[in-house]
Formats: C-alpha cells, sequence, structure tokens
C-alpha cells in the first residue's frame, strides 16, 4: 500500500460556515473525539486516490487531524487482474453487469491474493485498537485480516441500487465472507442493507459537501465568468486565473476541451449536466431529451453536457462519450448549434474543481438524469450552490430532494419528456426556480455538510469503544 500525505486543515474555518448551534455541536465533537481516539491511528483504505471515495477522503481527513486525530490514508497496490475483478464488483453493485465477467473462485483466490499482499505491508502499523475505515469492495477482503490485528473494523460501501435483483446477488456473495467479519457497516441508504447483514450491524451515514473545497467553496460572478472563459467552455476573452495566494497563473490548455459544439455563447441560459462518462449517468439520454423537446424551449437556452477528460485506459467512458459525440452528430442542425459537449482538463485537480464550481453556479438549470445512483454527490454539490435541480428518482437523490420543494424530481428515470417538460417549467418560471434553489441550500446546510458527517463518525467510532 502506499500512503497520501494528509495535512491538517482548520475546523474553525468550517465552523465559521455553521450557524451557531451546530457549530457549538461541531467542537463538542471535536473534543470527544480527541478523548476517544487519543493513542489510537484511525486508517481509511481506498482503491484509488481520486475518484468519489477519494474526494471525500481530502475533504474529511484533514479536518479530523486538525481535531486532534491521527487519521492516516492508505491506498491498495494491485494488479490490472485485481482491478478490473473491482470494477467489476462497483459496476454489480448498482446491478450493471459492467465487462460481464466472472465473480468465481479463481476471481476470489486472486483477490485474496493481493489484498494478502497488502495486508502484509502494514502488519506492523496498525494496531490493536486502532481503527480501519475500508471503503467499498476493493477494500472489503482486509476486514477479517485487520480484525485479527486487533483493530475495530467498518467497510464503508459507497455503493448501492434500489433495484436488487440477480446481478447485485453475485456481489453480495463475492464479500459476504470478508464483509459479515467487519465489526460495523455503513450504508449511504437504510434499503442497501444485504440480507446477510442484522439491522443492529449496519449504520447509515449519508456523504456530504465540504462548503470550503474548491468545488464547492464561493465563486463571486467576475471569478466564475474568468474561469469559463479560460477553459473555452463559455465564450468571452481569456484572462489568467488567480490561484489560492490571490496570483495569476495560467490556466490549463483550453484545446479539446469543447468536444462539440464549441464554446457555449456568453449571455445564453445554460442547462448543464456535468457526471463521469458513465453509462448509468445516462448523458446521452440528456442529448436525446433535449433534441426531442428542442422546439418547446426559449431560444436562447443551450445544453452543455461535461464530464472529465478520458483516461486512455478507460474503455467504458470513451465508449459513453463516442456514444454522445455519434448521437451530436446526427441532430438537426439548430439543435447541434445549442448542445456542447465538453471533457474538463484533469491535469490539476484544484483546477478540475473550480470548474465544476463555476460550471455549476453558472447554469440556469443542473440536470441529473441517472439511472441508478449511490448517492449522487454532484446533485448535492448542484443544490449547495442554490441551483434548481432537475434529476430523476433514484438511489440517495430521493434523499436530497423533495418534489417541488427544493428541485424536481422525475420518478421515472427513462422519462425523456418528463424531464425536459421539468426543466422547461423551472426556465419559465424564474422565481419558482429561485425559490426552489434558496430551499436546496438551506436544506444542504443543514442535513448534507461535512459538520453532519463528522459527528456521526465520531458517534460510530464511540460505540465500537
Amino acid at each position: 500500500m502506499r500512503t497520501v500525505e494528509v495535512s491538517a486543515a482548520p475546523l474553525a474555518a468550517l465552523a465559521a460556515e455553521l450557524d451557531e448551534v451546530a457549530a457549538r455541536r461541531l467542537t463538542a465533537g471535536e473534543e470527544r473525539a480527541r478523548r476517544l481516539l487519543a493513542g489510537r491511528t484511525v486508517w481509511n483504505v481506498s482503491a484509488a486516490e481520486g475518484g468519489g471515495v477519494g474526494e471525500l477522503l481530502r475533504t474529511m481527513l484533514p479536518y479530523a487531524r486538525d481535531g486532534g486525530v491521527d487519521a492516516r490514508w492508505l491506498v491498495l497496490d494491485g494488479d490490472a487482474e485485481f482491478f478490473r475483478i473491482a470494477a467489476r464488483l462497483h459496476a454489480v453493485m448498482h446491478a450493471d453487469p459492467g465487462d460481464g465477467g466472472e465473480l468465481g473462485p479463481e476471481e476470489m483466490a486472486h483477490y485474496d491474493r493481493v489484498l494478502g499482499a497488502n495486508l502484509e505491508e502494514v502488519r506492523e502499523s496498525v494496531a490493536s485498537g486502532d481503527v480501519v475505515l475500508l471503503h467499498d469492495p476493493a477494500t472489503a477482503g482486509l476486514a477479517p485480516g485487520m480484525r485479527r490485528r486487533g483493530a475495530r473494523v467498518i467497510w464503508r460501501c459507497h455503493l448501492g441500487t434500489d433495484a436488487p435483483d440477480g446481478i447485485l446477488d453475485r456481489a453480495w456473495a463475492f464479500l459476504e465472507p470478508a464483509v459479515a467479519q467487519a465489526d460495523r457497516v455503513v450504508l449511504s441508504r437504510p434499503t442497501y442493507r444485504p440480507g446477510f447483514l442484522e439491522a443492529d450491524a449496519v449504520r447509515v451515514i449519508a456523504p456530504s459537501v465540504d462548503p470550503l473545497s474548491p468545488k464547492n467553496r464561493r465563486l463571486d460572478p467576475t471569478a466564475v465568468s474568468r474561469l469559463l472563459a479560460d477553459a473555452g467552455l463559455v465564450g468571452g476573452a481569456a484572462v489568467a486565473e488567480q490561484g489560492a495566494d490571490g496570483a495569476d497563473r495560467p490556466a490549463e490548455p483550453a484545446d479539446g476541451a469543447m468536444r462539440a459544439g464549441g464554446p457555449v455563447p456568453p449571455g445564453a441560459r445554460t442547462v448543464l449536466q456535468v457526471s463521469r462518462w458513465d453509462r448509468l449517468k445516462d448523458m446521452s439520454g440528456v442529448l436525446i431529451a433535449f433534441a426531442e423537446g428542442f422546439d418547446e424551449l426559449p431560444e436562447d437556452v443551450h445544453l452543455l453536457l461535461a464530464g472529465a477528460a478520458v483516461a486512455p485506459h478507460d474503455s467504458a467512458a470513451a465508449d459513453v462519450l463516442d456514444g454522445c459525440l455519434e448521437i451530436w452528430q446526427g441532430l438537426e442542425p439548430q439543435v447541434r448549434a445549442r448542445a456542447h459537449v465538453a471533457c474538463l482538463p484533469t491535469g490539476d485537480r484544484e483546477h478540475n474543481a473550480l470548474l465544476v464550481n463555476a460550471l455549476q453556479r453558472h447554469a440556469a438549470v443542473v440536470v441529473q438524469k441517472s439511472l441508478a445512483e449511490g448517492f449522487g454527490l454532484t446533485v448535492t454539490e448542484a443544490l449547495w450552490k442554490g441551483r434548481p435541480v432537475v434529476a430523476t428518482a433514484v438511489g440517495g437523490i430521493q434523499d436530497q430532494i423533495t418534489d417541488g420543494t427544493n428541485g424536481l424530481l422525475v420518478p421515472d428515470p427513462t422519462d425523456l419528456h418528463g424531464v425536459m417538460t421539468c426543466v422547461a417549467r423551472l426556465l419559465a418560471e424564474p422565481a419558482f426556480a429561485e425559490r426552489l434553489g434558496q430551499a436546496a441550500h438551506d436544506r444542504v446546510r443543514r442535513e448534507f455538510l461535512s459538520d453532519r458527517h463528522l459527528l456521526q463518525y465520531v458517534d460510530l467510532v464511540d460505540e465500537l469503544l
């Protein structure tokens, strides 16, 4: 395993974002955590440094360290076959067959062999009484070995689906021997609990967003315009981006950021979906819905689909992106002129996060047309920014949006007409859209910021120790 360095981030800065009651609760939780975990290490183990899990750890662990907790982050080592098995498990946990490969005895033997080697690397580091948080299916097989070391083990599964079937059963059959040995299992929704786990072994902890992270911190309109112009996402003169120290620095080159349609014109109202290039995010469905509802939309409305630049080895993402580009090519010329596809540069993690932040703040309406969703942090991010959101009622999106109160939900995730009807309503009723956006921001402040997330883990550790 390799170590990801974690620096402290001031909890006081997070507390300053909260109301007085929440801030006092956070301070009390900090003191309790320091007492509970004195002399212990909290190990977090993930399959990768990037992705949604990496983003959560990158924001949560610095706060824990500032609170006096020895929080550390380890990333698995593995060969290509191990990560193919992990990716297969990840897909199947969403009831998606993925690459269609096996999850049988040979795969189990390889999985256990790689994790055994990882366990050996930290044998002298993890002490009895430490707390180990294992994130997602790739790490679950470490639970028995960590328990033998005397650690208290929590398996945190960030995945799940509301429609369990035979595909999902394959993943649980593979994972059950290890997961059943964890002291506690943390899920994002109660409906994600498999039958072999008793209810008292499971805790439900929703993810959160950090209001001070590059993806979610405040950006004034000038900064939003500058970021989007620099990246070539919205038309306008490109200028240097201002770094965290206040000094100008060149933005990443915009070449290739727009894959279709060119920059969104300045002054256009943008309907945005920003997601991974993942079949279950249904970017192609959003594009088709826009085309089918095009005649009902005002002439100043443009669609922007934005995802991260596709890594050379990620054939699944490349297939989704290529499918969107093929659909775009087949659109009527007047629709193509108002539909845009972008791949956001990933060479600078902070810059990528700032671009997502700027896109969400720039959008007139944010869409999340997922076919399945574990929780849906892109929805949380847009809600935090006070944007009116149209999303499909799948997974954890249902726990974030109350239809007509802080967003609009489409019950059937395949309902293209329903999505565009909701979008058109928000564009036609700006006062209603603004009310939804304000309610959305307020709900995230109450329920989905880092303070609540941290305190729930303090409660969980208190149970175990």
